[in-house]
């Protein structure tokens, strides 16, 4: 299987950690990820909002590309990203919009484009409970944790394909298989408002408020993400969002695959734990761990 990787712009600056996270999983259980050249931005955050054919001629580009490396997959980190890609290839099955798209990008793009899909849903179909248990090394055995999913996931459900859009199980069951403890989170598919984070800051503040408000009742030892804009808004953002709850939250916010990295025990070089803002540092030192994952 060829896997086309496309990273998406936030794997190269503010979630440079889910990168090299996702890399070095990946990497782990002999999945290549071959990045897409010469690969540019799906415009999935300001752009489809404003031209959804522009928006789409990004995302078609980059397909294309892929198609043209003779990809069988095509497969990113980011839900944003995901969705973009995939609403694309969806909507460039209307041949109206196929050739506005058409007309935007240098040259037609390819009648088919390999799936979307994203690093969870390759380690969740090729990977089953017993191969991710005979990787464990230092187990999640002890760790209480919350799976956050975040809005983008599995909607529109007919376009992400991704189980049931309110209850996806799917980053639960890979963390249980690492040997964490999953509580049921029922704000999990609930907007952390992480796009509204510039012009609707109260909003933003009390819906990742209410997110870290659960999760704290709950006593997880921390949020397992995989969206960049949750992890950033949920971590960064963290004191806005006591302030909006009158709250004090103190509660890390760990991307999927640097939880399935710790209990791979990867190198915590590889995992990019330092560029968390909240200390993650009570969580590693329940897995046996010093400060920066070092045992």
């Amino acid at each position: 299987m060829k896997i086309a990787y496309y990273p998406g712009c936030s794997q190269e600056g503010s979630a440079l950690d889910y990168g090299k996270s996702t890399g070095a999983v990946c990497a782990a259980f002999g999945f290549h990820l071959e990045e897409i050249p010469n690969w540019t931005c799906c415009g999935s955050t300001p752009a489809h909002a404003l031209d959804t054919e522009l928006s789409a001629a990004l995302c078609a580009r980059n397909l294309d590309l892929a198609t043209r490396e003779k990809a069988d997959v095509v497969v990113t980190p980011c839900p944003s990203c995901l969705n973009n890609l995939r609403l694309a290839s969806h909507r460039m099955e209307n041949p109206s919009f196929r050739a506005n798209v058409n007309a935007l990008l240098d040259e037609p793009a390819a009648e088919k484009f390999p799936e979307a899909t994203s690093i969870m849903q390759l380690l969740g179909r090729h990977l089953d409970t017993e191969t991710i248990k005979a990787r464990v090394k230092k187990t999640l055995n002890g760790i209480k944790l919350a799976a956050y999913y975040g809005c983008l996931m599995s909607r529109p459900a007919n376009v992400m394909d991704f189980g049931d859009p309110e209850n996806p199980t799917l980053m639960e069951s890979l963390l249980a298989a690492c040997g964490a403890e999953m509580v049921d989170f029922p704000l999990k598919t609930a907007c952390c408002g992480a796009a509204s984070g510039i012009p609707e800051r109260k909003l933003t503040a009390y819906n990742s408020g209410r997110i870290l408000e659960l999760a704290t009742t709950l006593g997880v030892d921390a949020i397992a993400v995989a969206c960049p804009l949750c992890q950033m808004n949920l971590d960064l953002r963290q004191k806005q969002a006591a302030k909006a709850e009158d709250a004090f939250f103190d509660m890390p916010i760990l991307y999927f695959t640097q939880l399935m990295g710790l209990a791979m025990d990867i190198n915590p070089e590889y995992l990019g734990l330092e560029q968390l803002c909240v200390s993650p540092e009570m969580l590693l030192r329940k897995l046996g761990m010093g400060k920066g994952g070092a045992a």
